[in-house]
């Protein structure tokens, strides 16, 4: 039987849960529905679902709790689309910060979500193959540096853990699954963020920054990430799996 791809919606207001269900279940989706966090819990507490539609502006939990808490959980891998109704642009960065996939700001029209939740699901499955093997549970080597991907931490030779941010954390795994090779930056916004490069532009710049400052990188003469001019970024190191945790 032929998949059809499971939605789950999480906003407070009525009218666009059911405007967006009966829209999304026409157009060939399974829709479920939540009208706050504490029936997002119950319903994933039995269930799986291929993308969650999740609101910020909510009574209690807001999105960008439910977004950590989710990240942090059992559906860590699950692809989330955030709606926010502010045009603060610091909003959206936290919730990619925070693992969101992509946003959408409010008011908005349902064709549009349901042709951004087509690309976060299309992207998400175009990632490589090699992506899901470190997510198994292993340390993955580059120079001085492991990578805990069970942890998330960032490890030095000393094993000190350095917390990363989602974003870091996104940015540097996908440097590590494709090691030697360089990227640009609609690469590397796809890959980290799931989204078109229309958005946040210099961003990956500002994340290539703070990432070499974890790595004690000199910008200027960098041992890991390497810009290369007019092209992108490239992790000039190679990259070992250290251990498999059983």
């Amino acid at each position: 039987m032929e998949h059809v791809d499971h939605i789950l919606i999480v906003d407070d207001d009525r009218e666009i849960r059911e405007l967006l269900s009966g829209y999304l279940t026409k157009n060939g989706l399974r829709v479920t529905v939540a009208a706050d966090g504490r029936q997002m819990r119950s319903f994933l507490d039995g269930n799986t679902v291929d993308l969650i539609v999740l609101d910020v502006m909510m009574p209690g939990d807001d999105g960008l709790v439910l977004c950590r808490e989710l990240r942090a959980g059992k559906h860590k891998a699950t692809p989330i689309l955030m709606l926010t109704a502010r045009s603060d642009e610091m909003d959206r960065i936290l919730g990619l910060e925070m693992g969101a996939d992509d946003y959408l700001a409010k008011p908005f029209a349902a064709r549009e979500l349901l042709a951004r939740i087509k690309a976060v699901l299309r992207r998400t499955r175009m990632l490589p193959p090699n992506l899901q093997i470190s997510e198994a549970g292993q340390l993955l080597i580059f120079g001085e540096w492991r990578l805990d991907t069970v942890s998330r931490h960032l490890l030095d030779k000393d094993g000190t853990a350095i917390a990363l941010s989602g974003a870091e954390y996104r940015l540097l795994k996908v440097f590590i699954d494709h090691p030697q090779r360089v990227l640009n930056r609609d690469q590397l916004l796809n890959l980290t963020q799931g989204r078109d490069a229309d958005l946040f532009d210099r961003s990956i710049d500002l994340l290539v920054s703070r990432l070499r400052q974890r790595l004690g990188d000199d910008a200027r003469e960098p041992t890991y990430i390497k810009t290369v001019r007019s092209e992108g970024y490239v992790l000039s190191v190679p990259v070992e799996i250290a251990e498999t945790r059983q």
